[in-house]
């Protein structure tokens, strides 16, 4: 019975997949659509209701509301008034301007104009402080409750691509629908003729007071312009030029004297140095002068040396006399520059602020002018100021309501139903943790699935052992055999001998199983004998009626022998052997030698052996028990045994090293099948529904 720990820890994972397609996380639409499929029923009803409710309250609980509008198109011309602020002219009809607008339209300031206007602080419908019975508030406070009401009743909106607004009113009324529509529309325009006229007389005052202090500092700028040019000498802009052009000319004839007294005195400090040397050819080269280059050709005779020296002095002294007239010319022509460009700095200056003085008199003038020319405007356009609206379409007093749309709430019921229906039945299924197919159970166990067996309807499990021996054709029966086939094939070379039933909780019907399981390989002709191995509850006195009270502890014990306490149960064909009460520890009982013994005992007597064995999670009795069996058979209870139970069970086996063979899916009710939109259609479950196979 003992495997690998490797292969005990796959079987037992109580999550391992017996599917490729649940190794990741994606939702398998097919099992959702059938899910969805089974529940038909609950759906159905459920969108069957909504839509019900839906029409109840569109045409009985629902109040009727009427819908009116008016249409205002925005005037977006120009105006002809100055553009500071656009206080006086038309609107520019930008979308910035159209948001505006809409604005305007929907503020408070209007809403409350119209609610006086109207007198809809006195209508119930707008102001719920008129029921009766309902304590007075503070007027402001059901002013401020009534606005909001209105607010609410009251939509505005642009056409798109126009400047045209729909102004829509939703009341119970239809002529009060009409009329609060059109009102808000006329109220609009006069509050743009009121918000133009109040600018216009702002914009009047401001532009008097405006021109007047215009006025003032103009004349005294004018005053300041002939007071500068009295008591300043000015010049012409011509003259200026002039007086620039002769200082470019001075500054010119400044820099050749420059020039020249540099060159001269270069010239003379030449000659003194050439004249110290002594060198009479230096002397007549350096100062150029044929006479005394012909004087340095005869100059050993003595007379010529005389004539050479006073030649090259008189040279010199030429040099020099010319070296100090030029530099007299600069320092004459230096002073009188500084003379010119002094005269034209200061005329330069006189003119640059006679010029400021001018263009700010003239600044000053243009302005004066303009503002002057606006007031005068402004005052002729006052008497023809027009809105910068009109209302293109007055609304009419609608004939039919526009709520409650039946149709759209009976659609929307039928909607809400359809998908509340199929949220409780997916709900319904998410938090469902019992297994209703053998394919659920396969997947969360890993293990086969050997036996599919029918809830029988009987009210004492007595009933149940006479039905499947009174109808051995029945559904019952064959699921019986067809579990007993599974087992007998489970190992084809060594068939299981010693078989325990186990389930995780009481009342899962693996007592049941065991007995018919029996009573299935007796028709077999095998020898076969059951155990009660639950010997806490003992459970068989419920199915049989016997007359020994002595079993399987007395046997343990060596007061008596097998033979002398086995009991045959001639309606199933099978030898008994029941437990007895005791005040040892039964998984003390079971782990002993004694039973080991006896189960080799049994093993040489009969053919099959079934051991009946309490719930796995409430005492360890078959963990232990199971290390003496070929095969443990797990019964699992149709729609009532918890995912979590069975894990935990198959945990704990795993835990004793103990590989469960199969497990039993038990009490399959086909009506419930059929409620759950299985019907008896699919796959092993239709084995319980009508078949000219079965007799029932």
């Amino acid at each position: 019975m003992t495997q690998t720990s490797a292969a005990l820890a796959e079987a037992a994972s109580p999550n391992r997949p017996a599917d490729p397609a649940f190794e990741d996380d994606e939702i398998d639409l097919l099992e959702l659509a059938r899910t969805l499929w089974r529940g038909k029923l609950w759906i159905v009803l459920a969108t069957l209701l909504a839509g019900a409710l839906a029409w109840t309250y569109a045409t009985q609980v629902a109040v009727p509301k009427y819908t009116a509008s008016a249409t205002v198109a925005l005037d977006n011309r120009q105006g002809t008034m100055v553009d500071f602020e656009n206080v006086l002219s038309g609107l520019s009809g930008d979308q910035a301007t159209i948001n505006t607008e809409v604005e305007v339209l929907r503020s408070r300031n209007l809403l409350d104009k119209l609610v006086e206007d109207m007198g809809l602080i006195d209508d119930p419908e707008f102001n719920p402080f008129l029921a009766p019975d309902t304590p007075a508030p503070a007027p402001q406070r059901a002013r401020n409750t009534v606005v909001d009401r209105v607010a609410e009743a009251i939509s505005i909106s642009n056409v798109r691509s126009s400047y045209v607004f729909t102004i829509t009113t939703v009341t119970t009324d239809p002529v009060k629908s009409a009329d609060m529509a059109n009102r808000l529309a006329e109220l609009y325009m006069a509050d743009q003729l009121a918000v133009k006229f109040e600018a216009m007389e702002t914009a009047t005052e401001w532009l008097s007071e405006r021109v007047a202090t215009l006025r003032v500092e103009l004349e005294t700028a004018e005053a300041r312009i002939k007071s500068f040019a009295t008591n300043t000498d000015l010049v012409s802009v011509e003259a200026l030029e002039g007086l620039n052009r002769q200082i470019k000319d001075t500054r010119n004839r400044l820099d050749g004297l420059v020039m020249s007294r540099d060159a001269l005195s270069e010239r003379v400090t030449a000659l003194v140095a050439t004249q110290d040397t002594g060198d009479p050819d230096a002397m007549a080269a350096i100062a150029g002068d044929p006479a005394l280059e012909r004087l340095a050709g005869e100059f050993d005779s003595g007379n010529n040396a005389e004539l050479f020296a006073a030649r090259y002095a008189t040279l010199l002294e030429r040099a020099r006399a010319d070296l100090g007239r030029t530099r007299a010319q600069v320092a004459s022509l230096s002073q009188s520059l500084g003379r010119l460009e002094a005269d034209y700095a200061r005329q330069a200056e006189d003119l640059v602020q006679l010029q400021q003085l001018e263009r700010e008199t003239q600044a000053l003038r243009a302005i004066y002018e303009y503002f002057l020319t606006r007031m005068q405007e402004t005052s002729v356009q006052r008497g023809i100021q027009q809105a910068d609206s009109r209302i293109l379409s007055h609304a009419v007093a609608p004939v039919r309501p526009s709520e409650p749309r039946r149709s759209m709430i009976l659609a929307l019921g039928l909607l809400l139903g359809l998908i509340a229906g199929a949220g409780v039945v997916l709900l319904r299924e998410m938090m469902h943790s019992g297994f209703r197919t053998a394919e659920e159970l396969e997947r969360e166990t890993g293990l086969t699935v050997m036996g599919q067996l029918p809830k029988i309807a009987a009210r004492e499990r007595k009933a149940v052992i006479q039905y499947l021996v009174d109808k051995p054709t029945s559904a019952a029966a064959e699921a019986v055999r067809n579990l007993r086939t599974s087992l007998m094939l489970s190992n084809l070379d060594r068939p299981p001998q010693v078989i325990l039933s186990t389930s995780s909780l009481p009342g899962e019907g693996k007592t049941t199983t065991a007995i018919s399981l029996a009573h299935n390989y007796s028709g077999l002709g095998k020898k076969v004998l059951l155990i009660e191995g639950d010997i806490r509850r003992r459970v068989f006195s419920e199915y049989f009626d016997y007359e020994k009270n002595e079993g399987l502890l007395s046997i343990l014990s060596g007061s008596v022998r097998l033979e002398d306490v086995v009991q045959r149960l001639d309606l199933i064909g099978v030898d008994m052997l029941i437990g007895e009460q005791s005040s040892t520890n039964a998984a003390d009982v079971f782990s002993s030698e004694r039973f080991a013994s006896f189960m080799e005992d049994v093993r040489r007597t009969y053919d099959t052996i079934i051991i009946d064995t309490p719930p796995v999670l409430l005492v360890p009795d078959s963990r232990i028990i199971a290390h003496a069996v070929d095969a443990v058979l797990f019964t699992v209870k149709w729609d009532a045994t918890s995912r979590a139970q069975v894990r935990e069970a198959m945990r704990q086996f795993a835990t004793a090293g103990i590989s469960m063979t199969g497990t039993v899916l038990n009490q399959i009710d086909p009506k419930g099948m059929k409620r759950y939109g299985y019907g008896g259609q699919y796959g092993a479950y239709a084995a319980y529904g009508h078949n000219k196979y079965y007799n029932n």
